[in-house]
């Protein structure tokens, strides 16, 4: 429900009660992941998505119900062909869709509302619910925040709330959403229980080094991916607000020394395009040793056997350098700064996302291959 944090959260602040369906499980070729929401209002006014059309239907008449009976469910969807106008995903896939009600009588009304003011105002927290366990748990959130307070609880032993609490705050720090099971033992109920941990974080940072003309296409790619991107150039007559409009930050620095003292984690991206040594080898000294989601330098193949002859000559090891993605993006026969984008903006999503990025047509691999779906951990 938090990638719809900004809508609900003006709903309420307007006292206004809904429903909310999310996909907490999928199986085979899901359109919409676990996290994604459907949310509607006691007037019937419907935002978000869970299937991209397949389901909506049938989600918002349980939303409307959830609402009159005050009553979370659990519902699942799959593949149907025996009759033209039956529920189902024409992709194939599985989802099971958890749907919660948010009344002005709920006592997690409170809990819900703090959740979706941290995602509006994007700071860092992780929302736990029950999707699967006893039928008065379901549905109950816990808020939990990066520096382990937490606000509400699951309904069980408190030793359910701590244990979810050290796993949520773990898939926070990691900037993940997704499933996690909890074994009998740890739920402290009787049974195994499953729940739906939804991360909000700030975006990912994308640093782009070199203010050329390739980069404020790929200021305009990353802006289109969700990134916060930052511009970095120790030329200032280059590197100015007037030649990167969209770029959130732009740093007039030596491109080593700004990456030595900002903020990194394992969601950022680096793109150096300075394609000068002088630049390049110190910077990607620091880079490479980064615990960061992607490196790329643009360069020609020779560009490219220089300077991993150069950064192995200051000291970086075979796997420190294989982490160089070199020459930058996927072979997409790109020749414009737009199409040059595209290539790298593609490269970036294929390792976020494990693709191969060979074409879909004719392929025997799965169009999905983030593995989000299935579950993270399972806590005995």
């Amino acid at each position: 429900m938090l990638d719809i944090a900004e809508e609900l959260h003006r709903w309420v602040s307007q006292g206004r009660e809904f429903a909310v369906a999310t996909v907490v499980a999928v199986g085979g070729s899901a359109p919409r992941q676990p996290g994604a929401a459907l949310a509607v209002d006691r007037d019937g006014t419907a935002i978000g998505s869970v299937s991209g059309g397949c389901v909506e239907g049938a989600v918002y008449e349980l939303c409307q119900q959830a609402l009159d009976d005050g009553k979370s469910v659990r519902e699942r969807f799959g593949y149907s062909d025996e009759d033209a106008f039956a529920v189902g995903l024409t992709c194939g896939g599985v989802i099971d869709i958890l749907v919660t009600p948010v009344r002005t009588d709920d006592p997690a009304r409170p809990v819900f509302a703090a959740a979706l003011a941290a995602a509006a105002e994007g700071a860092a927290a992780a929302l736990a619910r029950v999707t699967d366990g006893p039928g008065e748990l379901l549905g109950l959130p816990l808020l939990v925040h990066p520096d382990g307070s937490r606000r509400g609880g699951l309904g069980g032993h408190p030793a359910l709330d701590r244990t979810a609490a050290a796993e949520a705050r773990a898939l926070l720090d990691a900037g993940r959403t997704g499933p996690l099971a909890i074994g009998a033992e740890g739920s402290r109920c009787g049974r195994p229980i499953e729940l739906l941990v939804e991360s909000s974080v700030p975006p990912p940072r994308m640093i782009v080094f070199g203010a050329i003309d390739f980069a404020a296409a790929l200021v305009r790619a990353g802006k289109f991916l969700g990134y916060r991107v930052t511009v970095c150039d120790a030329r200032p007559v280059f590197a100015t607000a007037a030649r990167f409009p969209e770029a959130d930050e732009i740093v007039v620095d030596w491109p080593h020394r700004y990456l030595a003292g900002t903020a990194t984690d394992a969601r950022t991206v680096l793109c150096v395009l300075t394609h000068d040594a002088k630049f390049d080898i110190p910077l990607l000294e620091t880079a490479l040793r980064l615990p960061v989601a992607y490196v790329g330098a643009m360069g020609s193949r020779r560009t490219h056997l220089d300077r991993d002859e150069r950064l192995r000559e200051v000291g970086l090891t075979d796997r420190e350098r294989a982490r160089l993605h070199s020459p930058i993006g996927l072979d997409l026969g790109a020749r414009t700064p737009e199409e040059t984008a595209l290539s790298i903006a593609a490269e970036i999503v294929a390792v976020r996302r494990g693709g191969s990025g060979v074409p879909l047509t004719g392929a025997h691999t799965p169009i999905h291959h983030d593995s989000s779906g299935q579950p993270l951990a399972t806590v005995a």
